[in-house]
C-alpha cells in the first residue's frame, strides 16, 4: 500500500509519504526527489507499476502531479501541455491504460470538465463535455472495466443524486437513473463489484448517512442496500471490494468526532445449497 500527501493539521500540506508492507508490517519512506508539489484533495491511481496522482491544493488549485516507480523508488512529473485546468476534490479512475480524472473545484466554480491521461505518451486528451453531468464535487468514480461512472457530489444548489457514465472509447456520456436512486449526498464511498456499483454513506442535507444503493449499468437500475445491522452513519470514510464484499471503516458522523468501527456489506446473498436427491428404494421382486 501506498500513500502520499495529504495535511497534518489543515493549515499545512504534505508530499512525503510511505509504502507499507502488509507480508512484513513494514513501512518505507516514499523519495521526494522530483516529487509533485505538497498538496491534499488530489486523487492517486495504480497503474500496475506506478501510482499517479494528479490535482489536488496547496492553498491554491492545482494541475500538476507525479507518477512514482516504487521498484525503482522515482517520481516522473506529469505533463501540464493540455491536462485539465487546475482543481481539487475531484475524482479519478484507472481505465487499464489511461487515468481519467473528472470534475472537482478551482478555487472559485465547480466543474464538468475532465482529462485522459497517457503515461505511455505523457499526454492529456479532454474529455468531452456534450451531455456531461452538472458541475461538481466530492462526487465518487468508479471503473467498470468499459466505463468510468460518476456519482452524487455538490454544485451550488446542493448535494446531488445524479451522475453519467463516461465512455472514453466514444467519448460520450449517458446519464444515470434516478429512480430508486439513494437520496443525494456526497463524501460518500463507492466500488464496482464486477456487475455493480454500491454507493453508501456520506453526507446529504447536514446529516451523515448509513443508506445506499446498488447501481446496474446493464439494466441503468438501483436497489437500495439494507439498513439491518448496518455500520453507524459517516462521512468521509474508506471503501474497498473483496471480491464477494464491501468492507467500510472510519469516517466521522457529525464532522468532529472520529469513528473506528466499519461493516462488510454482501450484495447478493449467498446462494442455498442444492439439495442432494435422496435415493429412491428398490422395490422388492414381484412373484
Amino acid at each position: 500500500m501506498i500513500v502520499w500527501g495529504g495535511t497534518p493539521d489543515n493549515t499545512s500540506y504534505l508530499n512525503t509519504g510511505g509504502r507499507y508492507n502488509p507480508s512484513t508490517d513494514s513501512w518505507t519512506a516514499t523519495s521526494t526527489t522530483n516529487a509533485p508539489v505538497a498538496r491534499k484533495f488530489h486523487t492517486a491511481v495504480w497503474t500496475g507499476s506506478e501510482m499517479i496522482v494528479w490535482g489536488g491544493t496547496n492553498g491554491s488549485p492545482l494541475d500538476t502531479g507525479g507518477r512514482y516507480n516504487p521498484s525503482t523508488d522515482a517520481w516522473t512529473a506529469t505533463s501540464t501541455t493540455n491536462a485539465p485546468s487546475a482543481r481539487d476534490s475531484h475524482a479519478a479512475v484507472w481505465t487499464g491504460s489511461e487515468m481519467i480524472v473528472w470534475g472537482g473545484f478551482d478555487g472559485t466554480s465547480y466543474l464538468n470538465t475532465g482529462g485522459r491521461y497517457n503515461p505511455s505518451t505523457d499526454s492529456w486528451t479532454a474529455t468531452s463535455i456534450t451531455d456531461a453531468p452538472i458541475a461538481r464535487f466530492l462526487h465518487t468514480a468508479v471503473w467498470t472495466g468499459s466505463e468510468m461512472i460518476v456519482w452524487g457530489g455538490e454544485d451550488t444548489s446542493g448535494v446531488l443524486n445524479t451522475g453519467g457514465r463516461f465512455n472514453p472509447n466514444t467519448d460520450s456520456w449517458t446519464a444515470t437513473g434516478t429512480i430508486n436512486a439513494p437520496v443525494a449526498r456526497d463524501s460518500q464511498a463507492a466500488v464496482w463489484t464486477g456487475s455493480e456499483m454500491i454507493v453508501w454513506g456520506g453526507l446529504g442535507a447536514g446529516l451523515a448517512s448509513n443508506n445506499g444503493g446498488r447501481y446496474k449499468p446493464g439494466t441503468d437500475t438501483w436497489t437500495a442496500t439494507s439498513t439491518t445491522n448496518a455500520p453507524d452513519a459517516r462521512e468521509p470514510y474508506a471503501a474497498i471490494w473483496t471480491g464477494s464484499e464491501m468492507i467500510v471503516w472510519g469516517g466521522t458522523p457529525d464532522g468532529i468526532n472520529t469513528l473506528n468501527t466499519g461493516g462488510r456489506y454482501c450484495a447478493e446473498p449467498p446462494p442455498r445449497p442444492t439439495p442432494t436427491p435422496r435415493p429412491r428404494p428398490t422395490p422388492p421382486p414381484r412373484r
